[in-house]
């Protein structure tokens, strides 16, 4: 008897569970770029914001890539949670990246970034936190060129 309970009780668990999943999924899968970009920005700020020491003074670039990579987060963050995203939820980073040619890892995050967030947002309410969070993006992509410029100034300097 006690094997037919366990039984009956297993085969409910797997139907519950086979049922629930799907819609589990779909909740968190659609639009999931807003996940993916806010992951990669925050790699992308951790890129920047680790230097080496023989990297030099922090430009003024830099800091503008670390202030509209952060207001990036903060609007794309507002998107996600109105596209009802859990936005406390981190998500793994595609990969790890070494420090060396850090601006050069950021610059290719936040281009993924721009791809990502660039799709069609089917939800009115929260196009002009997409609009506002791409065009940060774009301001911390042309700031990160412009340091990798500065560095390369630096570093002819030293030689």
């Amino acid at each position: 008897m006690k094997k037919k309970s366990l039984v009956t009780a297993l085969a409910t668990f797997t139907l519950v569970a086979a049922t629930s999943l799907p819609a589990l999924a779909d909740e968190y899968g659609r639009h999931p770029f807003y996940l993916h970009a806010l992951s990669d920005l925050r790699t992308a700020a951790w890129q920047v914001d680790h230097r080496r020491p023989e990297d030099g003074q922090v430009s003024r670039d830099e800091m503008v890539v670390l202030d509209e990579i952060h207001a990036a987060i903060g609007d794309l963050q507002h998107a996600a949670w109105l596209d009802g995203k859990p936005v406390e939820w981190r998500e793994p980073t595609d990969a790890w990246l070494p420090r060396e040619g850090r601006l050069h890892a950021a610059i290719d995050l936040l281009r993924k970034v721009r791809s990502d967030v660039a799709r069609e947002e089917d939800d009115p309410r929260s196009r002009p936190f997409q609009q506002r969070g791409l065009a940060h993006v774009d301001v911390a992509l042309n700031a990160a060129q412009h340091a990798i410029g500065d560095v390369r100034h630096h570093d002819m300097r030293r030689e």
